[in-house]
């Protein structure tokens, strides 16, 4: 049987007695062990992978935490996480025609669509009966693999850290210029102004606003992102100058350094997580007929605002899950050519997951942290190993 990580209902009870209940003491790699998986039989549309890398992902973190909602307890008390891998086919249906045996492809998450293409839920482990990628092999379905540039340009640790990532970049993208083009023509503002916070998600979406020519700011804590993003073009800000907006008058000194770089408008469009202390600041320094997009939940589940003043602001908040099956493939063709990820210094061993999973829950890490499931690689990517 292959090896695969897991998440029990019981390890994060243990793991939440040991520290009273408060999460800031919380040890998520306590919570993730070494499992064994069995596969399921393969059927006429499903797809056997060899999973060769994985990054690690904020969703996984929130699984561990139970913060959010107890999704090992929900599924029956054990879950499989991972929902981001690259893959070598070893195997496949007698019904499969988009991938043969020796593809590299990319895992997506894009569970069942709605009426319009969107997903329901998503699958990688919180879907009933899925299972998710943190693992040696698995089974999935045609249609959750898409195959991946290897003559992108970029590394395979790289690529290993866009499954996920690349696509929910593109949608909240094409979702935050389409809204704003609502409200003000490009005859009225050709170039606009695109602030992001943070991680790998808004990384991905400034390279697109830059590659179509927008103005886009990059405001993180990490010198090594700041310095990556600022090799491709896009300027950055120091998180840090602005004691990571802790208080009232750190928001507003940061609105003031905005406003002040962006000739007094603000920003037509900022990508955040509408959570956590990045929310204020992010909401301050829009400027009129702005529009603030956000993915996930990794600060909490709820968030508040001033209605009024967002109205006479004209200010538009949008929340996005994740993209549709077009959509994936889409920005599976960005890769290398617009999406260039700041990958961590440290590529981890697959026995070493649950430690990158802690570090990534400490915020401590110098880009998406990626993890080596494979020990023996394909001969198709072994040019791409840096």
């Amino acid at each position: 049987m292959p090896r695969a990580f897991s998440i029990s209902a019981d390890s994060i009870a243990k793991e939440r007695s040991r520290v009273g209940d408060d999460l800031e003491k919380f040890d998520v790699s306590r919570v993730i062990a070494l499992d064994e998986l069995t596969l399921r039989e393969m059927g006429p549309n499903d797809v056997q992978l060899r999973i060769l890398a994985v990054s690690a992902e904020h969703n996984v973190d929130h699984a561990a935490l139970a913060d959010t909602m107890n999704i090992a307890e929900a599924r029956g008390g054990k879950i499989y996480p991972g929902n981001s891998a690259l893959g070598e086919v070893v195997g496949v249906g007698d019904l499969v025609k988009n991938v043969a045996v020796g593809d590299i492809v990319a895992t997506h998450c894009n569970g069942e669509p709605d009426i319009y293409g969107y997903a329901l839920r998503i699958w990688a482990y919180d879907q009933p009966d899925s299972i998710g990628w943190y693992g040696e092999e698995a089974m999935v379905g045609d249609w959750q693999v898409v195959k991946v540039p290897l003559d992108c340009g970029l590394n395979l640790w790289e690529m290993a850290a866009l499954p996920l990532r690349a696509p929910t970049a593109y949608h909240l993208w094409r979702r935050a210029i389409g809204i704003f083009r609502v409200k003000v023509s490009r005859e009225q503002r050709a170039r606009i102004n695109v602030l992001g916070f943070g991680g790998g998600v808004s990384e991905l979406f400034l390279m697109l606003a830059h590659h179509e020519g927008h103005r886009a700011l990059f405001c993180s804590g990490s010198k090594e992102r700041r310095e990556h993003l600022e090799g491709l073009g896009i300027e950055s800000i120091d998180q840090n100058q602005f004691n990571r907006f802790a208080e009232r008058d750190d928001v507003k000194a940061f609105n003031k350094h905005v406003k002040a770089l962006t000739g007094g408008e603000g920003a037509h469009v900022v990508c955040d997580m509408l959570r956590g202390a990045v929310y204020p600041a992010g909401i301050a320094a829009l400027g009129r007929q702005g529009v603030n997009v956000s993915a996930g939940w990794q600060l909490g589940m709820n968030v508040k605002h001033n209605s009024a003043n967002l109205s006479v602001r004209q200010i538009t908040l949008d929340h996005i899950h994740y993209e549709t099956l077009d959509g994936v493939s889409a920005a599976t063709e960005l890769y290398g050519r617009v999406f260039k990820p700041t990958v961590h210094k440290e590529i981890y061993a697959f026995e070493d997951l649950p430690r990158a999973m802690e570090e990534m829950h400490q915020n401590s890490q110098t880009g998406i942290p990626i993890v080596r499931v494979a020990g023996d690689m394909p001969d198709s990517v072994k040019s791409l190993i840096p």
